[in-house]
């Protein structure tokens, strides 16, 4: 099978594209490289089926000349991280959309098999959780710019299922819960490596807001492995599907204790308030777990690494990275 990743430089992307090659596919990918990182990829490099474009999904010819390479499409390039949402929404809603629209009509001219990431982001402010996919979706107000990217991706949701429904593509919408493993960068607020970075080097751990915002974490090997499968299934077409952990929801705080503890840090835990973090009048999301029942129905979907394992890894991955230090 022939697989062309947009975005394939990021964090989810560089470990995607090594799930493909280890189960022996060919691979492509396009980045711009404005989040992701082309140290992401550095080790695939060489290998027979891998290559690379430093491109940008804008392109239009040339991403419409790699989709008609291709047997399936997962689409992964979109504006990432909180940090980076608030600070640049129109970025933000730009890179979301138009991508998706570009990707989802050259796909459709050739009748490819299209996975379009989503995120837990879109389940808003609803505190009907777990959040299942049929789930009411409840955004917070157009005046508070971090629910742009939300609705940028609830926005992609839509579109993907239209072309299913009324030009019949084979797509599949994933929705990602809070991923994270070895090589993710803490640069746009991804909680647990820059805890790791803090407590590593010795600075404050900045918890922000109260601390007591709740989460599950989901280590990227799972993710990756999961998307391999959704990749080769024809049930999954036509389906939103969340992917995630279930089984262990702590607060930010005492995750922020827990990397302290396994670090032996001597770093103290500081709370920052949202309106220091990012801007005045920032809403969060006070839980955030997800519904597995579809995912685990479709791909005997079943998470392997629990937090224990998913902190020791990153941890691991930094002390022998000095430069994430």
């Amino acid at each position: 099978m022939k697989v062309f990743i947009t975005g394939g430089a990021g964090f989810v992307g560089g470990h995607l594209c090594e799930t493909f090659l280890d189960a022996g596919h060919d691979v492509a990918i396009l980045d711009d490289l404005s989040t992701g990182s082309i140290e992401n990829i550095e080790h695939l490099k060489g290998r027979k089926g891998f290559s690379y474009t430093i491109d940008t999904v804008m392109n239009e010819s040339l991403t419409a000349e790699m989709i008609d390479r291709a047997d399936v499409v997962v689409h992964l390039a979109a504006a990432v991280g909180v940090k980076l949402i608030v600070e640049s929404p129109v970025r933000t809603i730009e890179t979301n959309v138009h991508a998706t629209e570009i990707v989802l009509s050259h796909a459709n001219k050739k009748r490819k098999k299209v996975l379009i990431a989503s995120t837990s982001e879109v389940y808003g402010k609803s505190t009907d959780v777990p959040f299942r996919e049929d789930g009411d979706l409840v955004m917070g107000a157009s005046i508070k710019g971090r629910w742009s990217y939300a609705c940028s991706k609830a926005i992609d949701e839509f579109l993907a299922l239209a072309y299913h429904k009324e030009r019949k593509l084979p797509v599949v919408v994933f929705r990602l819960f809070n991923t994270v493993g070895p090589r993710q960068t803490g640069r746009y607020g991804m909680v647990i490596p820059n805890f790791v970075r803090q407590a590593i080097s010795g600075q404050p751990i900045t918890v922000f807001g109260d601390g007591l915002q709740r989460r599950c974490f989901t280590d990227v090997s799972d993710v990756v492995g999961a998307l391999l499968k959704l990749s080769q299934s024809e049930e999954s077409i036509g389906q939103v599907i969340n992917i995630g952990n279930d089984s262990r929801e702590v607060s930010i705080l005492d995750l922020a204790k827990l990397i302290k503890e396994k670090t032996g840090s001597p770093s103290e835990i500081v709370l920052v308030p949202y309106s220091q973090a990012y801007e005045e009048g920032f809403e969060d999301m006070p839980r955030r777990i997800p519904d597995l029942t579809k995912v685990k129905r479709l791909i005997g979907y079943e998470p392997k690494v629990d937090l224990d394992g998913i902190l020791d890894r990153v941890i691991q991955h930094f002390m022998t990275d000095e430069r994430r230090v």
